[in-house]
């Protein structure tokens, strides 16, 4: 759609219509497909530069004439045969011109020149048109002054109005087709960029997120079965709806179950289900998780967590499709996507005989190791847009901003909880800020407004154990972290502190990930 308002802000449009009133007398003016006029000519407070129309406008039914010529004139041009119309008005012997606003094809509006008469108007058809003005409402002087005013267009000018007019109609055109070329590009790259830092419900724009994004992406078609694994609070269940979802299996049933959750008897049920009488309690024969999922996917979280006899039923579906309910003499059969979740080093415990050396590799053909949110620090920033908004438009209120101590507050801190401690407290700092436009600091939790003053001094934190390049990188990064803060982040100063160029300090700071005013903004 045509932004008629912005159009007549154009430089051009108010040069022609300058120079249409300087050379020739006449208005110019311009309408919608719908004969809506958009330049100011409607205006009671509006400069005419022909003395006829500002007589017309201001008689009782001049605008109605007005709008009645434009109705006509706009039919005329909608059904595109012609690129220009000399019409003429209500007024008996005055004359305007018009010419069709098309885009991609379709007209979409019309500029309109007038008032004006031609040169071989005779003086009885001046008085008839005098005679006429009267009759509609405008005084013997008015209409004396309008019609000696009037423009008496010569065929040499006729042609100059011509050329103007259709050059302000074609700069009207071009205007909008660039202008709709600038949009369209807009939002292909904000689609590009929504899609590059999301996948289903996940955010991040690090370059680990990223290659987890790759991952999905090559994983999509295939029906391998698939262990995530991460700290509690990385999102292992995100990831699992965003396998699913983006499956074959779409369709079907996405089933989560976590297997901490349950002793060993319970999850037997909870999973396989069970037969009437099979125990006390079982009234009722019930169907477990894995018939429910049936053709769709089945999430097993914490699988690190279940026993040893529970791991053995686990294998014995994964590899032969097949499931004994508790208390049931037949097996049933059934066709599920497993994708399961741990925080806990399945290595470790295999080597303890915790857990199955065969489960684990029928389990983890696919693995995605999630990071924690401190280790992919630049997406805390677009996390916490996003959540904020989110909680914002659920809470239907006014979308907030973070104040700068607020923000860095929480770029700050270590977020151990990961993504779901930050999502946690971007919804109290919602709730806690009420009807305030701006989150300040004073709403943050204890452990996070508290955590720069209760930390121990920056280079206690340096681990002395691993290698030498780990601990040397952790030193660095403290060093550069504290030194942007001391020096308000102006880095040629801190370069010379730390006699290294401001080059190479920049790389570092980009490569660690540290300077938060990039993040912030």
């Amino acid at each position: 759609m045509i932004n008629w308002q912005d159009l007549g802000k154009l430089h051009v449009v108010s040069k022609l219509e300058g120079i249409l009133g300087k050379w020739f007398g006449v208005e110019m003016f311009y309408t919608d497909a719908h004969g809506k006029v958009w330049s100011d000519h409607t205006n009671k407070d509006y400069a005419f530069k022909s003395h006829f129309m500002k007589v017309q406008m201001q008689s009782a039914y001049g605008p109605d004439f007005l709008t009645e010529d434009i109705e006509k004139v706009v039919d005329q041009l909608a059904q595109g045969k012609e690129d220009v119309v000399v019409y003429q008005s209500y007024f008996k012997n005055v004359k305007g011109v018009a010419f069709p606003v098309k885009f991609e094809g379709e007209f979409a509006g019309a500029v309109f020149v007038y008032p004006f008469v031609f040169d071989t108007t005779t003086s009885a058809e001046m008085d008839e048109l005098k005679k006429h003005m009267i009759e509609c409402g405008s005084t013997p002087e008015d209409a004396a002054v309008a019609c000696e005013k009037v423009k008496k267009m010569w065929p040499r000018e006729m042609e100059y109005v011509r050329e103007l007019g259709g050059l302000l109609a074609e700069e009207m055109m071009s205007f909008h087709e660039e202008i709709s070329k600038r949009e369209n590009q807009i939002h292909e790259l904000s689609s590009q960029v929504g899609e590059k830092y999301r996948y289903h419900a996940m955010v991040g724009k690090s370059k680990k997120m990223q290659a987890i994004y790759a991952l999905l992406e090559k994983i999509s078609n295939s029906e391998s079965s698939v262990m995530i694994q991460g700290e509690n609070g990385t999102g292992k269940e995100l990831v699992a709806k965003a396998i699913h979802f983006y499956s074959p299996r779409k369709d079907k049933m996405f089933l989560a179950v976590n297997c901490s959750a349950f002793n060993d008897n319970l999850l037997d049920s909870e999973l396989f289900g069970h037969v009437k009488g099979s125990f006390t309690g079982a009234v009722k024969d019930k169907k477990g998780l894995f018939e429910t999922a049936n053709g769709g996917t089945l999430f097993l979280d914490e699988i690190g967590d279940t026993s040893l006899s529970m791991q053995v039923k686990l294998l014995r579906v994964l590899q032969e499709g097949t499931y004994l309910p508790v208390g049931a003499t037949a097996p049933k059969k059934v066709d599920v996507r497993i994708v399961a979740a741990t925080n806990k080093n399945l290595k470790e415990m295999m080597a303890k005989g915790e857990f199955r050396e065969d489960l684990y590799y029928r389990i983890n053909v696919i693995n995605i190791n999630l990071p924690a949110l401190r280790e992919r620090h630049e997406d805390i920033p677009l996390l916490m847009e996003y959540f904020l908004k989110k909680r914002c438009d659920e809470s239907g209120k006014p979308l907030k901003t973070y104040s700068k101590k607020c923000m860095e507050k929480m770029l700050d801190y270590p977020w151990p909880g990961n993504v779901r401690e930050l999502e946690n407290e971007v919804e109290r700092l919602v709730v806690l800020s009420a009807d305030e436009k701006n989150i300040g600091p004073e709403n943050l939790s204890p452990r996070i407004l508290d955590w720069g003053a209760s930390a121990e001094p920056a280079f206690k934190g340096v681990n002395t154990e691993g290698t030498l390049k780990d601990a040397l990188e952790q030193l660095e990064i403290m060093m550069i972290r504290e030194g942007l803060k001391r020096c308000n982040f102006n880095k040629s100063k801190l370069a010379k502190e730390l006699d290294i160029s401001r080059a190479s300090l920049i790389m570092k700071v980009e490569k660690y990930g540290l300077d938060k005013r990039t993040k912030a903004a």
